[in-house]
This record gives C-alpha cells, structure tokens and sequence, in this order.
C-alpha cells in the first residue's frame, strides 16, 4: 500500500462505476431496448426507474442513520456483491413485479455503496492533505457510463437487451475484485490543522438547509434528463438507429467534469461553482424543448454529463467542509434529500408523458426545479467572500 499510496482512489474510481455507472444508470440506455421488446409505456419507465430511486432514498437515510463507522468496509463489499447480482437478475427478469423488486434492492445498496465510498475515499483524501483530488474519485460514474455504453450495442447484438444486463454484471465482478484489494478504511487520521483551514472557507453549519434543499431540487430536476434522454433521441430521425450515442456523450463529459468543477470551486468558492453549474445544468435540460436538431441533442447531453455530477462533487464536498467530524452522517442526508428528488421525478415525468404524448412539460419542469434550486443558494455566496 505504501508503494501505491493512491490504489485506495482507484478502487473508489471503481466501485463509483459499478453502483452508479452502471447499476443505477445503464437503465437509461438499455430502456429503449426494453421497452421495444417488452412494449410497456413510459409510465411504466417512469416507475421502473423511480423505484430504483425508492431504494436510493431509503439506502441513503439507514447509510446516515446505521453506525457503519466501524465496519465501512464489510458494509462496502456485502452493498458491492447485492449491488453486482441485482445487475445480473434484470437480465433474468421478465416479470414487471421482479424488475420493481430487484431495481429497488439495486437503489438501496447504489445509495450504501456511494455513501461508504465517498465517506473512506474524502476521509483518506483529507487525512493526505489531497482533498483536490476529490473530482478524481467522483469521475467514476462518468467513466462507468461511458464504459459500459460502449458495450450495449454489441451485447445487444449478440443476446438482446437480458444479455446487456447479464454481461454489464460479468464486467462489474471484474472490477470488483479491484475494489475488494484496493479499497480499505482506514483508522480516522484526518488531521486538525486542515480541519481548522477548511471550515474557515466555508458557509457555517446553519446555511446547510438551503443546500440541502437545493440539492433536493437538483435530483428532482436532472434524473428526468438522466432516465429519458435516450429515448427522448430514440423518437428523432437522426438518433434512431443509435440512441446510446447521446449517453455516451454523457458520460464522457462527465469523466473530466468533476476535476474542472472542483478546480473551478478553488477560484470562484463552492457555493458560486454551484450556482453556476445548476444555470448551465437547466438550460441543458430545457434545449430539447426549443430544438430536436442532432447538435441540440448532443449539447444537451454534454451540458447535462458536465455538471450533474460536478454538482454532486461541490455539494458533497461542500457539506463535508461544514461538518468535517461527521461527514458520513452529513453525506448520507444530502444522498437522502437527493434520492427523493429522484423518486419523485421520474414518476411525475412518466404520468406527464403519458398525458401529453411528450416530454416538453416534463422538461420544462425538470429544469425550472433545478433553476429554483441555483436560486436558493445564491445567499450562500456571501460567506466565502
């Protein structure tokens, strides 16, 4: 370990791709696939996916209520195996009933997962002085979504859309192996003095509502984009053939968007970074309202892959500046504010899709909740002048 002093942040990397690259988000572009063989409505999407998100909440509140301090790690590896399996069952699941199921148990250990994770990875990070590297570790679920994107079609081809699941898993068990050897915690060691250097940049703990409640807003907002724009680009004549393309675009844009938003907090402050990166975030959800051209698309997806999770980066580690002492318990409620947002808006977006036959009001309103939510933490900006 001491010669690879950073193997720990590489197993973080991994564990990110397994959780949210690809167990909670290959279920954006395996969808279309889904729903052409299965024939259900996008209502039925739009519950499918916020009952993944129900497990998401629910595994966020017991990761900030549980004392896991102890034990990150065996709770890490037991969230990472159910995880994995989950990804392997959607591929054995024709019933609507067992896809709630398994979706639901997948959210739950995702949540575990991105909570114990970050929670050992920002703590080591903090304990070396490295705290900057933080946009590092998040990059994970960027390169998880692009990674396994670029698998999809090929196993599509091969075994139709239960093969995509089963062999994402296969994929997931590989890298999990990394995780098991690389990604330990460690007794706390973070030390003092950066604590102390910290905490004076940062709003003080009384701010923590409005981000909470920004945050919130946010996961509202970004999963209507995240869970349809596949099959928003599967409706057009220009994606048709290709959808995933769009996702992969996603995805890339999001593997450098951590760094560059943390980089970005270094000079403005967290709390503008954030503010901006929400404006840039709803104009791209709100652009294929005005334009279904190949370029509004594609710009979509890159400005919804460039912040949606560089918002998550500031946030969390943000809320981890305030609470230095406590951060898994404070990681944990953003996680749980967040993952209602997302189990409320698929299910809204889905019912109003089936109502209008279109996704303009459901993307309307998406980026009007994330707009709101740049709002709200406009008062924060005075504490770090």
């Amino acid at each position: 370990m001491k010669k690879h002093p950073f193997l720990f942040l590489v197993g973080g990397i991994f564990s990110l791709m397994i959780a949210m690259g690809i167990g909670r988000f290959a279920y954006t572009p395996i969808l279309p696939l889904m729903q052409s063989s299965l024939s259900f409505t996008d209502a039925v999407a739009g519950y499918l996916a916020s009952s993944n998100y129900a497990g998401y909440f629910i595994g966020a509140i017991l990761a900030g209520v549980l004392p896991l301090k102890k034990h990150k790690t065996f709770y890490l590896r037991a969230s990472l195996v159910i995880n994995i399996v989950t990804t392997c069952l959607m591929g054995f699941s024709h019933s609507y009933i067992l896809m709630l199921i398994v979706r639901f148990i997948s959210g739950v250990t995702s949540a575990f997962i991105f909570v114990l994770a970050s929670s050992i990875v920002l703590d080591k990070l903090a304990a070396i002085g490295k705290t900057n590297w933080s946009g590092l570790f998040y990059a994970g679920v960027g390169f998880g979504i692009f990674f396994s994107t670029l698998f999809i079609p090929s196993l599509n081809n091969l075994f139709e859309w239960e093969g995509v699941w089963i062999g994402l898993a296969i994929i997931s068990v590989i890298l999990f192996i990394f995780v098991w050897l690389w990604l330990k915690d460690s007794p706390n060691r973070i030390m003092k003095k950066e604590e102390q250097v910290v905490v004076t940049q940062a709003p003080p703990l009384k701010w923590l509502p409005w981000l909470i409640i920004a945050y919130g807003l946010e996961g509202l907002g970004y999963i209507i984009t995240g869970t349809f724009i596949v099959s928003i680009a599967e409706q057009t004549s220009t994606f048709s053939n290709d959808p995933a393309i769009v996702w992969m675009v996603a995805g890339l844009a999001a593997i450098p968007s951590c760094i560059i938003w943390s980089n970005l907090a270094k000079k403005w402050g967290f709390v503008k970074s954030l503010v901006f990166s929400m404006l840039l975030q709803s104009i791209g959800i709100v652009l294929p309202v005005f334009s279904l051209s190949k370029s509004s698309l594609m710009l979509s997806a890159l400005l919804f892959g460039a912040t949606f999770m560089g918002i998550t980066t500031l946030a969390t580690t943000l809320a981890r500046q305030m609470s230095p002492s406590n951060s898994g318990r404070i990681i944990g409620y953003l996680t749980a504010v967040y993952a209602a947002g997302q189990m409320i808006g698929p299910t809204f977006a889905g019912i109003l899709l089936s109502h209008t036959q279109g996704f303009n009001s459901a993307l309307v309103a998406a980026a009007s909740a994330v707009f709101i939510g740049a709002v709200l933490l406009i008062s924060g900006i005075r504490y770090e002048r």
